[in-house]
């Protein structure tokens, strides 16, 4: 059962990528997050006409200068203080990491309590996909100032400089990375032909598993931190936060894939956002700081 979202819900700052056709990056983070009943502001770091993924196209990128002048008339806003959270992916330069912090940091400094979700969208198993400066620039600038971040295991691994082999070493580079609380996608699953998502908190190691899919993989990143932080927001456990976000993106790229898309069919799927019905193994691992089952 989902948790309704208070008529008064603050709303959520949302900066990253924005692509004219396709479910990724803002379009799928402000989707999802609005489907959910979330107000949202939006800021795209780059526009595209598609996914990279599907070929070459042009990139607008705003000019830096421009950039951090539109950061800091955010941070004068007078509405300010309407923010309860934010979430930021990709970005077209490097030079958008040290205002987007400013940012964070001036709301911070008007809601203490605002939650800040870094999902560093920096590369997969092939390796990075943006500069290498970029890539830096979210470590260095973004992710120290996270409660949340969202990697998946090649970013995280990277991020820490470390190869991650097996479930027990993304934990201890988890707790190395900075966030308190840690969403691994891509973890190592326990049962043959399934994906693992573990999420690490300061006190639990969880392990949710689904069966593998063949079927549109873009989005699949910015939908599991938009899902997972209106988790957090509604007041969900961490086990059921994690279950929910897992079924709920295993069920539209599962339902995508039935239809042959090329894309997440967010729309024709929006209430799995809300009840996805997909089935979840749930796993409590060993917490690497305790030693003891969480």
């Amino acid at each position: 059962m989902s948790i309704p979202v208070p008529a008064d819900a603050k709303p959520v700052l949302v900066i990253s990528s924005h692509v004219v056709r396709g479910s990724v990056g803002n379009r799928t983070v402000v989707f999802a997050l609005e489907t959910l009943g979330h107000p949202v502001w939006s800021v795209p770091t780059i526009i595209l006409p598609w996914h990279p993924g599907h070929g070459p196209a042009t990139r607008i990128v705003p000019p830096s200068e421009q950039f951090e002048s539109l950061m800091q008339d955010l941070e004068r806003a007078p509405w300010l203080s309407e923010i309860g959270a934010i979430i930021t992916g990709y970005l077209g330069h490097a030079d958008q990491a040290l205002p987007i912090a400013r940012l964070v940091q001036k709301i911070r400094t008007i809601n203490p309590d605002v939650l800040y979700l870094c999902d560093p969208v920096i590369g997969d198993e092939k390796g990075l996909y943006v500069p290498e400066a970029t890539a830096i620039a979210i470590r260095d600038h973004l992710m120290p100032l996270a409660d949340i971040a969202t990697p998946n295991r090649f970013e995280l691994s990277w991020l820490t400089g470390v190869p991650l082999e097996d479930n027990k070493a993304l934990m201890e580079a988890a707790l190395d990375a900075g966030p308190a609380t840690m969403l691994i996608t891509s973890a190592y699953p326990l049962m043959n032909g399934s994906i693992g998502n573990l999420l690490l908190t300061p006190t639990l190691a969880l392990l949710a598993e689904h069966r593998r899919v063949d079927g549109p993989t873009n989005g699949l990143g910015d939908l599991t931190a938009a899902v997972l932080l209106s988790r957090k927001l509604n007041g969900y456990s961490e086990e059921k936060m994690l279950q929910s976000t897992a079924a709920a993106v295993f069920e539209i790229m599962a339902r995508s894939a039935k239809r042959g898309a090329d894309e997440l069919m967010l729309v024709a799927d929006a209430s799995s956002l809300h009840t996805p019905m997909a089935m979840v193994q749930m796993r409590r691992l060993v917490h690497p700081t305790k030693g003891l089952r969480a």
